[in-house]
């Protein structure tokens, strides 16, 4: 059964739609006008408000308006008499599901209540069903024979035991959350929630609020109150992605969070103290973040208890295909089709192209190839240009001829130093990427750049 709000400025008219939503197992809220119905919403949202069009003050119009804007879960059903159809139609067209004219029958508004919470129903399964789409497009666990990535797991395996604060590093696209969601798993929180924040989605305040919640009140838009991704996951994870995106506020916030496991609700007075345990990902070299000012020393270290680097995709290569061939088959299964494999060509490409967006952008790139692929075998036909045009190159760049030649008489160490910087960073596409080849930071890279005048 539903909950229903009735809002009418004839008592007389409230009072019989009550009766006879009440009569069909409905909870049933009244309001007189519209200002009383959005008192009463902020309270509890409805499941679905039926709101008549013509009242004083607050028209129905405007009362759905707002409700779209500030309880968007509710379903809106407006109410007219005949003269008003047009503007009823126009109202459909702004958001509400239907309308209806007075005078109707207990039968009618049955009628409608039940396609309501069929439509309802249906959405909400296909919310459900879109989220299963997208774990199914992602792998199922971290499989690896790199060597390095092979260390990475043991480590997360044996520190998922404990409660540390945790840092993941890397590209983005090498799978951070992934990583995050598996030393949950293997945690004694398990059981408990696993909640996701990604910093850089969102303003300052939003994620203020996003984090620690607010009271309702407290800022412009908040209508009632709210429980942070803190305290929603109370006894479970939190993981914080792109952690070195936040404002010098709010990392001032999250330090004393770290610290003493407590906080307040933006607006409120009073102190929450709650179990969770921190993961934080980043992409940025938060050292140096930290050394021009941005980023604050005191929670970098707080973060930093146990330091996790994600290899790139391309310092994996006997990693690519095996994931290329998991990631296609759940491209093809999320698309209703029967799952292909790869021909020898775009294995070759696949494996030779560098991947900037690591896999994330392998993903999307078989996502295009599921679709587009009319074969028995994706062939290189179906890959996105870019993997074809890089194919051409080797994926890791060689000295050139011209160095090989060179000997120890003919150059110093410092020449040969800046000759091999100039190739990568001429056979690269990002500084990150020639960085990555290097073995150096970014910040290395950038005074050797301006040391060589290679800018």
């Amino acid at each position: 059964m539903s909950r229903l709000l009735v809002v009418d400025d004839e008592k007389s008219i409230c009072s019989t739609i009550e009766a006879a939503l009440k009569a069909s197992g409905h909870q049933v809220e009244v309001a007189d006008s519209g200002e009383m119905a959005i008192t009463l919403m902020r309270k509890q949202a409805p499941d679905i408000l039926l709101t008549d069009l013509r009242m004083d003050g607050m028209s129905g119009l405007d009362l759905l308006n707002k409700t779209r804007e500030y309880f968007p879960s509710a379903t809106v059903v407006i109410m007219t008499a005949y003269g008003t159809i047009d503007t009823a139609v126009s109202a459909m067209r702004n958001g509400a599901y239907d309308y209806l004219v007075k005078p109707f029958t207990p039968e009618q508004l049955d009628h409608l209540i039940e396609r309501i919470e069929e439509y309802r129903r249906l959405k909400d399964e296909n919310v459900k069903l879109r989220d299963q789409v997208d774990t199914l497009s992602e792998p199922s666990a971290i499989v690896s024979h790199n060597t390095k990535m092979l260390k990475l797991l043991d480590t997360a395996k044996k520190v998922a035991a404990t409660d540390s604060t945790i840092l993941i590093t890397g590209e983005s696209g090498t799978g951070k959350t992934l990583l995050a969601k598996m030393m949950h798993d293997e945690s004694p929180r398990a059981r408990g929630p696993f909640a996701v924040v990604n910093c850089a989605t969102l303003s300052e305040n939003l994620l203020e609020s996003e984090l620690f919640g607010h009271v309702r009140c407290a800022f412009t838009g908040a209508v009632k109150d709210k429980m942070g991704r803190l305290q929603v996951a109370d006894t479970g994870t939190v993981f914080l992605d792109e952690i070195g995106e936040i404002s010098p506020n709010l990392q001032t916030k999250l330090l004393r969070f770290l610290q003493e496991r407590e906080f307040e609700k933006v607006g409120d007075t009073k102190t929450i103290h709650v179990d969770v345990r921190i993961i934080a990902a980043t992409n940025k070299d938060l050292e140096r973040e930290v050394r021009e000012g941005r980023f604050r020393e005191d929670l970098y270290f707080r973060l930093n208890v146990i330091d996790l680097h994600m290899p790139s995709l391309r310092h994996r290569p006997e990693d690519i295909i095996g994931l290329a061939e998991q990631l296609l088959a759940r491209s093809f299964m999320a698309t209703g089709r029967k799952p292909r494999g790869l021909d020898e060509a775009a294995k070759r490409a696949i494996q030779s192209y560098g991947w900037p967006g690591n896999i994330r952008e392998l993903k999307n790139a078989l996502e295009r190839a599921a679709i587009l692929c009319s074969g028995e075998l994706v062939t290189v036909e179906d890959l996105p240009d870019r993997v074809l045009e890089y194919s051409a190159a080797p994926l890791s760049p060689t000295i050139p001829n011209s160095m090989l030649a060179v000997t120890p008489s003919d150059v110093s160490l410092e020449d040969l130093e800046k000759k091999h910087i100039q190739h990568v960073l001429m056979t690269t596409r990002t500084l990150e990427e020639a960085a990555s080849v290097l073995g150096i930071n970014l910040s290395t890279l950038w005074r050797k750049r301006r040391r060589y005048n290679l800018d």
